[in-house]
C-alpha cells in the first residue's frame, strides 16, 4: 500500500536555552498545590530580638527597687512595663516575685502581688500564700488576718494545710493563743491532719498554760511519727525522725557559721576603713 508522509524539516540553528525567572528569595514563597507560589511578607508586630523571661524578670526587679512606696508611682511603672505586651507576662512576674522573696523585699512583693491581682491575673493559692507570708513578715497582722478569713470562707473544705500551718505559726510567734486554738479546732473539724510543727507548737502552748491533760490527749491523738518524707534534689526520700533532727541541727549549724563569717568579714572591713 502506498502512503505519503511529510519529511521532517532540517534544523540548521541550535536550540536556545530559555531562562525561567524565579524569585530570588525562596524563603518568602510558599508553593501551593493549586495556584503556585505566593509571596509571604514579614509581620510588623513580631520583633526578631527576643528577650527571655529571666532577663525580663531581672529588669522588672531593678525597675521596682528604684521606686518609692507611693502606690500610684509603683502601679504606673508596672503598667508602663507591660504596655507593649500582647498578653500579661505572668511567668516574668512570678520569677520576679521569686527573686524578691529570696532578697526578702516584702514591701515590694506586696505591691507587685496587689497590682497583679488588680489586673485579674495570678489568682492562685500559691500567689495568696506568698502574699500571706509577705504580710506576716512585714508586720501587717491585720491585713494577714483579713486575707486568711477571706481565703478560709471562700475555700472552706479545700483550704491547703500549708495555710493552716502558716497562720498557726503567726499566732504562735505573736502570742495569740486563743486564735491559734480556734484555727486548730477548725482543722480538726474539717479533718485536716496537722503537721509535726503544728502539734509541737500547740503542745508547747498547752505546757506554758498548764493544760497538761490536753497536752497528754494531744500526744496520744497525734503521736510523733517514726518516719518522715523529704524531697532531696527533686526525689522523695524516707528518713527516720532521729536522722531528720540531726540533719536539721547540722543545717542550722552551717547557717549559723555562715552568718558569723559574714559578721566577722563586715567588722574586719569596717576596721580597715577606720
Amino acid at each position: 500500500m502506498f502512503c505519503c508522509r511529510y519529511a521532517l524539516p532540517f534544523i540548521t540553528k541550535r536550540l536556545k536555552s530559555v531562562e525561567i525567572a524565579r524569585p530570588r528569595s525562596p524563603r518568602t514563597t510558599v508553593v501551593c498545590a493549586a495556584k503556585g507560589p505566593r509571596p509571604r511578607y514579614p509581620r510588623v508586630w513580631k520583633s526578631r530580638k527576643r528577650i527571655g523571661t529571666v532577663s525580663k524578670s531581672a529588669k522588672l526587679v531593678s525597675c521596682v527597687k528604684e521606686l518609692s512606696n507611693v502606690k500610684e508611682e509603683v502601679y504606673g511603672a508596672l503598667d508602663s512595663f507591660i504596655a507593649w505586651e500582647l498578653e500579661f507576662p505572668l511567668i516574668t512576674v512570678k520569677k520576679a516575685l521569686k527573686i524578691l522573696q529570696n532578697e526578702q523585699e516584702w514591701k515590694r512583693i506586696i505591691q507587685v502581688i496587689k497590682w497583679m491581682l488588680s489586673k485579674g491575673q495570678g489568682r492562685t493559692m500559691g500567689t495568696y500564700f506568698t502574699l500571706l507570708n509577705a504580710l506576716a513578715a512585714d508586720g501587717r497582722l491585720d491585713e494577714a488576718e483579713e486575707l486568711w478569713a477571706k481565703l478560709f470562707s471562700d475555700n472552706l473544705e479545700s483550704t491547703p494545710r500549708i495555710f493552716f500551718d502558716k497562720i498557726i505559726s503567726i499566732y504562735y510567734h505573736k502570742g495569740m493563743h486563743e486564735k491559734m486554738f480556734e484555727v486548730f479546732a477548725d482543722m480538726e473539724e474539717l479533718g485536716v491532719k496537722p503537721s509535726i510543727s503544728v502539734v509541737s507548737m500547740v503542745g508547747n502552748v498547752f505546757q506554758q498554760l498548764g493544760m497538761l491533760d490536753k497536752y497528754d490527749k494531744l500526744k496520744k491523738k497525734y503521736p510523733p511519727p517514726k518516719w518522715e518524707y523529704r524531697y532531696i534534689k527533686g526525689k522523695r526520700v524516707k528518713i527516720q525522725v532521729k536522722q531528720l533532727q540531726e540533719f536539721d541541727k547540722i543545717a542550722k549549724g552551717v547557717t549559723e557559721e555562715k552568718e558569723t563569717d559574714k559578721n566577722l568579714s563586715v567588722l574586719h572591713e569596717e576596721a580597715e576603713e577606720s
